[in-house]
């Protein structure tokens, strides 16, 4: 009896043992094949051999990536061809990636898993390698061709008048979302390989709304025809006659500003000899021997625009250096222009 049951343990042994190699003779015999459901990049290598599935994706995915790059913007084009990109498939890691995931899991697991027609699901990530910096270099040589800066609004004050050039957008390209997009596509063999260079417009720091806000309020002294003339938001508003320097005692002529403005106010008498005996002395404002009458819009070391008693002076170089209006009409003026406001004299 004992010998029957050694005889009977030792057949069943045989048994699995045989039955155990032909599991693994079976799993060996399929070492070399891809798993259905494993996928690259979405292409599926199921049932391939290596050398098959290597064929496969260098067909479907580095010929396609082997195509240039093309972006246009109205009739110019630009390319970047796939020597320059670098780009490079490394089809030997991407067939060991699906190999080796074919080959998960232990022997009567795989050998089930084939037997019963069981799947992976598997879709791996192609292993591309391409030059960032290339992309960027197609990139920038787009923007110098199509970017146009924009042009600041200009304003030209002489004596003639006020003279304003208006500004112009720009353009520039949406380069961030351009190189997005070449970036995301040069790896892909389905994506499209051309693009559109979207532009944006690009506004001047200073338009003609600016100027005209910045020049709200201009003067303009023309000392050879005695005429000052206030431009509101670059407009002729009103043009007054005026008296100015006498000779040796010129208005002076540049650009400057108003610095201050006073009602009737005192005057500090120079130091200068055509002064005589006031030379130096603070003459109050509405005084009989005070010169400015009024109002004052001080313009340059001690020059500014003032009323005088003197009509007859009016359309004269009268004045020891400053411009002289009529009373009514420095007194019409005068809340017209705050200070900061240019003033030029020519």
């Amino acid at each position: 009896m004992r010998a029957r049951s050694l005889i009977l343990v030792a057949t069943v042994l045989l048994v699995l043992s045989g039955a155990a190699g032909g599991v693994y003779a079976y799993d060996q015999a399929r070492a070399d094949q891809i798993a259905p459901g494993v996928q690259v990049g979405g292409i599926a290598l199921g049932g391939l051999t290596r050398a098959e599935a290597r064929s496969r994706l260098e067909h479907v995915i580095l010929d396609p990536l082997k195509q240039p790059i093309v972006v246009h913007n109205g009739a110019k084009t630009w390319k970047l061809g796939p020597r320059e990109a670098q780009i490079a498939a490394d089809l030997g890691a991407m067939v060991d990636e699906a190999v080796a995931r074919s080959r998960h899991g232990n022997l009567l697991a795989r050998s089930f898993r084939e037997i019963s027609g069981g799947r992976v699901n598997a879709d791996l990530r192609p292993t591309v390698r391409f030059s960032d910096a290339a992309i960027i270099r197609l990139v920038d040589r787009v923007r110098r061709a199509v970017e146009r800066p924009a042009t600041d609004a200009k304003i030209s004050i002489t004596g003639a008048g006020i003279s304003t050039v208006p500004g112009h957008d720009g353009v520039a390209v949406r380069a961030v979302d351009l190189h997005r997009s070449i970036k995301a596509a040069i790896v892909s063999p389905t994506a499209s390989r051309s693009f559109v260079a979207q532009t944006r417009p690009v506004s001047p720091k200073v338009g003609t709304a600016d100027l005209a806000k910045k020049y709200a309020t201009v003067l303009i002294v023309n000392r050879k025809a005695f005429r000052l003339t206030l431009y509101k938001d670059l407009k002729v508003k009103k043009t007054y006659g005026i008296a100015v320097g006498r000779v040796g005692l010129e208005t002076p002529a540049g650009l400057y500003t108003i610095q201050n403005k006073a009602i009737d106010p005192a005057w500090s008498v120079p130091n200068s000899a055509w002064a005589g005996k006031l030379a130096g002395k603070v003459i109050p404002g509405g005084a009989a021997d005070n010169p400015i009458k009024a109002r004052w819009l001080g313009v340059y070391d001690g020059v500014g625009v003032h009323g005088t008693s003197d009509d007859a002076s009016i359309g004269s170089n009268a004045s020891h250096g400053c411009i002289r209006m009529h009373i009514p009409d420095v007194e019409e003026l005068y809340p017209e222009v705050p200070v900061g406001s240019p003033i030029y004299i020519a």
